[in-house]
Parts: C-alpha cells; sequence; structure tokens
C-alpha cells in the first residue's frame, strides 16, 4: 500500500519507495500526470550503437549538437560551453508532443548552471534549470521584444556536488508543469504551457554537464492531481510560515 500523499510530500515524496519503483518498471512517480505510451529512451551507450558511439554521433539520429562542444563517454551524453561560441552548449532534438511525463539524470562537471527546455515551433515554452545551489522551474519569455515575460514558478535551495548524478522528473499536462528533484517538488501554470510542442533539449553554461538514461512518456492527467496539489499548496504555505 502506498503511503498517504501527506507522509509523500512531508520531507522526501517518498523517494526511496520511488528509486524502487524506476528499477522495476520504469516508469516515475508521478503527481500531476499518468504517463503512456513510451515517445522516447534515450541511455547514450547502447550495444548495438556502439560502432557510432565510437566516432563520436548520439545513439537517436536527429540531435542538434551546437553551439558548443558535445562528447559522448561512459554511457552519458556531456555538454560544454566553449567562450568563442558567446552562448551556452546546446543539445536539441525535434519531437512532437503535447502532455508528457520526462525523466532524466544529470550530473554536474563544472558549469554554473543546466537546463532542460522545451519550445514549439518557434521559440521557448518552459525550461527545468538546475544549479550547484538548487533548481527552478518557470514558464520561459516567448515573445523576447513584447509584452510576454518569464514566469518562476518556484525555486528550490539544494546543494548539488559537481560529479554526482541526480534524477529529474518534468510532468507537462494542459497548461500545468511540475519538476521535482530529491524529493523536492515545484509546481506552476500558465497558457503557453498548453501549446503543442515541437522539440526539447539540454543547456549548459560553463565548463560541462553530463546527461543519461533519458524516457519520455505520452501522459494524461493524473486523476488525483487535485488532492496533490492542494497537499503541494499546504507544504508551501507552511514551509513560508
Amino acid at each position: 500500500m502506498k503511503p498517504p500523499i501527506s507522509s509523500i510530500l512531508g520531507v522526501t515524496f517518498g523517494l526511496m519507495s520511488c528509486l524502487s519503483l524506476r528499477a522495476q518498471d520504469k516508469l516515475p512517480e508521478t503527481v500531476l500526470a499518468t504517463p503512456g505510451k513510451l515517445l522516447l529512451s534515450e541511455h547514450f551507450a547502447k550495444p548495438v550503437e556502439a560502432a557510432r558511439m565510437e566516432k563520436g554521433k548520439p545513439p537517436t539520429s536527429g540531435w542538434r549538437l551546437r553551439p558548443g562542444k558535445w562528447e559522448f563517454v561512459e554511457g552519458a551524453m556531456k555538454g560544454t560551453e566553449l567562450k568563442a561560441d558567446k552562448h551556452g552548449a546546446v543539445a536539441r532534438l525535434p519531437l512532437a508532443f503535447t502532455n508528457v511525463v520526462v525523466q532524466y539524470e544529470v550530473r554536474l562537471d563544472g558549469c554554473r548552471a543546466t537546463t532542460f527546455s522545451v519550445n514549439d515551433a518557434k521559440e521557448h515554452v518552459c525550461r527545468v534549470l538546475i544549479t550547484p545551489a538548487g533548481f527552478s522551474a518557470q514558464k520561459d519569455d516567448h515573445d523576447h521584444d513584447g509584452p510576454d515575460k518569464v514566469e518562476v514558478f518556484g525555486k528550490a535551495s539544494l546543494k548539488i556536488a559537481q560529479g554526482e548524478w541526480k534524477t529529474v522528473t518534468v510532468e507537462i499536462v494542459g497548461d500545468e508543469m511540475v519538476a521535482r528533484m530529491d524529493g523536492k517538488v515545484l509546481s506552476g501554470a500558465n497558457p503557453l504551457i498548453a501549446c503543442e510542442k515541437a522539440n526539447f533539449g539540454f543547456t549548459v553554461s560553463g565548463e560541462g554537464a553530463s546527461f543519461r538514461n533519458l524516457w519520455i512518456w505520452e501522459a494524461t492527467a493524473n486523476p488525483d492531481w487535485a488532492k496533490h496539489k492542494a497537499a503541494l499548496s499546504a507544504a508551501s504555505r507552511a514551509k513560508s510560515n
């Protein structure tokens, strides 16, 4: 029997049981979404792709790996910003979706910040930003020169050591978004997020960050989301008091 949601949200959101679940069937613990059809499984170290890996190419074709320096070593994809580019390193993969659950592992290898970014056909939609001091979730500026602005849904303090693998889960359903790491959960909503997405990717600012074990599932609304959302709001209020 799963623990009540109040217990899950209390300290670690059932992190250990979540790890056990992933080990059994690869499905992450979720609150906003219910995972469905698997859209992508990218591990950067598939045995059948060994020849391509030796040439420094990603297992899945279609990745756009620029700007920046991108390497594929020891079952991970590592990005490093190059000063000459005057822009953070960017790896992006075309994938059409609307509602999804995404899970991946990230390791800071000296970078100042790294993001998981979601985009529509023209502009940025939303992202999760990770630094050595924690992570945040936001709706992005979609028009740059217009009235639209970045909307930060929340920030979580979390000491992330260089060289330490962390698991990130992102849920998007309709106009809502949830991001989770180490039992800390951030959520928010904006009409822009309900759009049809065209691609996703990773960015790296600074020396380096590595990524592995990327999974993306189609998603439907979790029937218990209202209950989970109320518990999240209550936990947030209690923390601020």
